[in-house]
């Protein structure tokens, strides 16, 4: 794509202004060390990958086993990165808040803060830094400088707005295990092996204070990074959610951090694709006898098959437990009543395909 001649020209003042900013970086206490900045390479992340579980629990003579667990994905605005729409770099990110400018970053002798994340576009195809796995046409940038940060949840802000949109509206509920993904290159702008970023999953406490429930931390090495065209998929995962945990029902956010030291500032990191899937863990609920019949409850995603199994022997292989039914869990609630008459019995619910 060939840009207008005042395209070109607001493309090398932003060059520039990135550049300077780490030949300029002269923080009091310790001071980093300055890169230049080349050029801004493009993203893409790759589809999430399927996942498999197993998860198995007791309660009062029940047991809950699944197989592969169907994920729900987590509407995460602007997680491709497309807005603002550019043709090279912008330092905007709808949705998306940048962290707070800590008190050593002086933005007189180094520039705004606020230019040290944005959105570029990708190359085009047949361009040698052109990103293979890039979704849509652009993805995000964020400077290996000591804690510039993108995050995004509720009550998160972006732009030059004062309140909240709320367009990410996603809780930590109880019983759902939830997965982030996000494509990630590093390497870029001569940045030096040893230099991390961190993924994660959190909540807001009673002070607003961002408390991380999982995270991921990634390092920038040759063998992690052996190209600049292909995004690398990294994950976060959180177990299912217990009542008695600070974030159950908590306002979920993701957040992406550089947590770079001093002493190996400079460089950026590439970045592209955030999904995020929840997953409701099968579960069957304390059984109740009734009229001598044994009565349960299985809660689990809406929609799946389950194979009702028993057994009075809980010894047994599940391949010598009774099947009693095949049944749908049409809308995630299922009560199901055992028509024979036990003194004791234990029961699986089994995932089908």
């Amino acid at each position: 794509m060939r840009e207008s001649p005042a395209g070109a020209r607001q493309t090398a003042r932003f060059l520039a202004m990135l550049i300077q900013i780490l030949k300029n970086m002269n923080a009091t206490e310790p001071k980093p060390r300055t890169t230049a900045v080349a050029k801004l390479p493009g993203v893409r992340a790759r589809p999430g990958r399927r996942m498999s579980r197993g998860s198995m629990a007791v309660v009062a003579g029940l047991l809950a086993w699944a197989g592969l667990l169907r994920a729900g994905s987590v509407y995460v605005p602007n997680g491709s990165f497309e807005s603002p729409e550019t043709v090279f770099a912008d330092p905007g990110n709808d949705f998306w808040q940048e962290s707070a400018k800590p008190v050593w970053y002086d933005e007189n002798a180094n520039g705004p803060w606020d230019i040290l994340t944005g959105v570029f576009a990708n190359t085009p195809t047949n361009s040698a830094d052109h990103i293979d796995n890039c979704d849509g046409k652009q993805a995000a940038f964020l400077f290996a400088l000591p804690g510039v940060a993108l995050f995004q949840d509720y009550n998160s802000t972006y732009g030059t707005n004062t309140t909240s949109t709320h367009d990410f509206n996603a809780k930590f509920e109880v019983g759902k295990s939830y997965h982030l993904s996000v494509g990630v290159i590093g390497g870029g702008g001569g940045m030096s092996n040893g230099v991390t970023l961190e993924l994660s999953l959190y909540y807001r406490d009673g002070a607003s204070n961002l408390v991380k429930v999982g995270s991921t931390s990634i390092t920038n090495t040759p063998e992690t990074f052996s190209n600049s065209t292909h995004f690398v998929d990294f994950a976060v995962d959180v177990p299912a959610v217990k009542a008695g945990d600070a974030w159950a029902g908590q306002d979920l956010g993701v957040q992406l951090l550089s947590t770079v030291g001093f002493d190996l500032v400079g460089g950026y990191w590439d970045m592209d694709n955030v999904r995020l899937t929840a997953i409701r863990e099968p579960l069957l609920q304390p059984l109740i006898r009734t009229n001598g019949q044994f009565q349960f409850t299985l809660q689990s995603e809406p929609g799946l098959r389950f194979e009702i199994l028993a057994t009075t022997n809980l010894a047994l292989a599940p391949a010598n437990w009774s099947s009693l039914a095949i049944l749908t869990n049409v809308s995630g609630t299922l009560l199901f009543t055992d028509p024979a008459n036990f003194n004791q019995r234990f029961y699986q619910a089994r995932q089908l395909p």
